[in-house]
């Protein structure tokens, strides 16, 4: 089973920030519009409250609102940005599980295709979940092994999703499922989908990270047996 510090690399190795560079006790994320985990900082050592400007300076040279990342057992980071009047905001659940758990039933013939680069159908579908060219580029930013999933139910396209690979572990993203075309298994047999892919490049482990607020998606990861591993927030400033 992974790590937890595994599973935290691999989110900047599967899903990487336009660059990353050190200030200090601190890794500043260049995120290029592509959402808050490739824009956030995060501790890289011991960090004291008067570290927090640094941050902050590093941040918005790259015109980026300050933004951490806490992740466990960095309790006193968390209380030293609440004290600066930031906010939790979206708490993240990490699952993991061996492929073996997911990989147990292949989906029906010509339900689920791996295929890289994505179709024009699978960025149409990321692009009404709101996922658009920044992290679409995000996407092409990661290293191989990786692979965008199309799905398709009722004889038309249903669902998308990308998925890399860290060493042995694999880290799922952007899984999306058309409105219409949910509640019909569609989820389940991705998440398949993607679990013998992986173990095709000789991954060991899936992981997928979701938000608590989310609770369709952590009754999916549950329900396919997966186990939470980590957590994170983040701390925005409070307006």
């Amino acid at each position: 089973m992974s790590t937890t510090q595994a599973l935290y690399d691999a989110i900047d190795t599967t899903w990487p920030a336009a660059a990353i560079t050190s200030e200090g006790p601190w890794r500043i994320r260049d995120g290029r519009g592509g959402g808050q985990r490739v824009s956030a900082a995060t501790a890289s050592g011991a960090i004291k409250a008067n570290d927090i400007p640094l941050a902050e300076a590093a941040m918005e040279a790259l015109g980026q609102n300050p933004l951490f990342m806490i992740r466990d057992g960095e309790d006193a980071l968390d209380m030293m940005l609440a004290d600066r009047g930031y906010r939790v905001k979206d708490p993240v659940t990490l699952y993991t599980a061996p492929l073996e758990t997911l990989a147990t039933e292949h989906p029906p013939r010509v339900t689920c295709f791996t295929i890289w680069e994505p179709l024009q159908i699978m960025l149409d579908i990321w692009d009404q979940s709101g996922i658009g060219p920044e992290r679409i580029a995000i996407m092409h930013r990661a290293q191989r092994p990786k692979t965008g999933i199309l799905g398709r139910l009722n004889d038309s396209p249903a669902a998308t999703a990308f998925v890399a690979c860290d060493g042995p572990l694999a880290m799922l993203h952007a899984l999306e499922v058309l409105p219409h075309q949910r509640r019909q298994g569609m989820a389940i047999w991705m998440m398949r989908q993607a679990a013998f892919w992986a173990l095709e490049q000789g991954a060991r482990d899936l992981a997928v990270l979701v938000v608590d607020e989310n609770a369709p998606a952590n009754a999916l990861y549950r329900g396919l047996g997966m186990v939470p591993m980590a957590r994170y927030h983040y701390r925005v400033k409070c307006p």
